[in-house]
């Protein structure tokens, strides 16, 4: 018995071994690469991240600053023949409009600056003569100076990256005390223009937060009752598991899919306005609903059985267990799930691009019906432009869209830290 039993037991390790030493360095320098793999990969990401932002922000940032000329215009003496009566009334932008005010602009910068003095001022500048005259319509009777955006080449000229005649110009208004530079308003309150001095994203953003909300209306509730359907009534059979596959395979369908399928449904079908917001925000929903379906369903998974169950023992319906209880609990998974699916909404621009939402708009929409854009589309449109000065105003509007998604997706991680229970 004691021989066998000496036979059967193995011998004991020998830690000072040699061979069990390289088999030890190999294994901790095995765990060593993969951990300095794993770091190489995080780091990889975050400096892609980081490129992308600061090549964002070298090229945006110049598009929140406008370049302004200095323009005397002696209102008392010029062409202008307005009742300043008529400037305070609802009829103030017909009564300008119908006075040339334009080419009295362009009269006082030759007069100011030479025979290509005008050439020196953006298409809109009458625009700012507009809005000071409506706010001091006592102007009229007087001599002023108005500040005016500046032409898109001085304004290229102004931030170093002009041609050398352009620069030379600037240089000369610098030394005239007639230029400067400020922060760019108009750009957050505008909307679309064929002047990059003029243009604004207020309209696609308007449009953005209306089709945003039509996208939520209709998919928030679709889809986190679907998803309370198959979890908690639907009987587990071949039809409940090929609506499952179908809502998966839905969430992985390229997006312009749905944009086709909104040109088929909304436009062809039902006649609905071509590039309204309310068509959009109906593609957008049909895009995002899969996706609130499988994260509201996943919520709903983790809730414990046994919080059904001690619902049902104190004597609950199906429906108070639900609504009272489990969806309370998954409410937090249910929203996070929501915001990350709006967040890709956001920033879609191929379905859109096929409901017609590519349109030139030039006034923000007033509702639903109106013709819109969003965002990214606009993005894309002026990203499509020739002229110099819409890349600033591309890469401005980009760093718009990301402030956007990083405060959607930094409120989706507040919901989730805050309100999440772990079992």
């Amino acid at each position: 018995m004691t021989e066998r039993a000496s036979i059967g037991t193995p011998a004991p390790t020998d830690w000072r071994d040699a061979a069990h030493q390289r088999r030890m360095a190999k294994r901790y320098g095995a765990e060593r690469r993969f951990r300095w793999l794993g770091l190489g990969a995080v780091l990889m990401s975050a400096g892609f991240l980081v490129v992308l932002l600061v090549s964002m922000l070298s090229a945006g940032v110049s598009g929140f600053v406008q370049t302004q000329i200095a323009l005397p215009i002696d209102f008392a003496h010029s062409r202008l023949t307005i009742d300043p009566a008529k400037l305070r009334g609802p009829g103030a932008d017909l009564a300008l409009a119908a006075a040339d005010l334009g080419g009295a602009t362009d009269a006082a910068a030759i007069a100011a600056y030479g025979p290509e003095g005008d050439a020196l001022l953006s298409d809109g500048a009458w625009t700012r003569v507009r809005d000071q005259l409506k706010a001091d319509p006592s102007l009229l009777h007087r001599r002023a100076t108005v500040w005016v955006p500046a032409a898109d080449r001085i304004d290229i000229a102004a931030k170093r990256e002009g041609a050398p005649a352009d620069e030379a110009i600037v240089a000369k208004l610098n030394a005239a005390h007639a230029l400067k530079t400020s922060f760019n308003s108009f750009f957050l309150t505008s909307s679309d223009s064929t002047d990059p001095t003029m243009v604004g994203i207020w309209g696609a953003l308007k449009g953005s937060l209306l089709t945003m909300f039509v996208t939520l209306l209709i998919a928030f509730p679709v889809g986190v009752l679907s998803a309370l359907y198959l979890e908690e009534y639907a009987p587990h059979n071949r039809w409940t598991d090929l609506i499952e596959v179908s809502i998966n395979n839905l969430a992985a369908v390229p997006s312009i899919i749905f944009g086709l399928l909104g040109l088929a449904v909304f436009l062809n079908t039902f006649h609905l306005q071509r590039s309204a917001a309310i068509v959009g925000g109906l593609t957008l929903a049909l895009m995002t609903m899969p996706v609130i379906v499988i994260a509201s369903r996943n919520a709903i998974k983790a809730v414990p059985p046994s919080i059904r169950d001690a619902a049902f023992g104190i004597g609950a319906s199906p429906v108070q267990v639900v609504f009272h209880h489990v969806l309370p609990l998954a409410m937090p998974g249910i929203l996070t799930g929501t915001i990350i699916g709006m967040a890709r909404a956001l920033g879609e621009t191929a379905p859109l691009l096929m409901i017609g939402m590519r349109a030139f708009i030039t006034a923000p929409p007033g509702g639903l019906r109106d013709p819109a854009t969003v965002l990214p589309v606009q993005i894309f449109l002026w990203s499509d432009q020739v002229n110099r000065g819409f890349v600033e105003k591309t890469s401005a509007a980009i760093l718009v869209l990301l402030v956007f998604l990083l405060a959607m997706n930094g409120v989706a991680i507040y919901l989730r830290n805050r309100f999440e229970t772990r079992w």
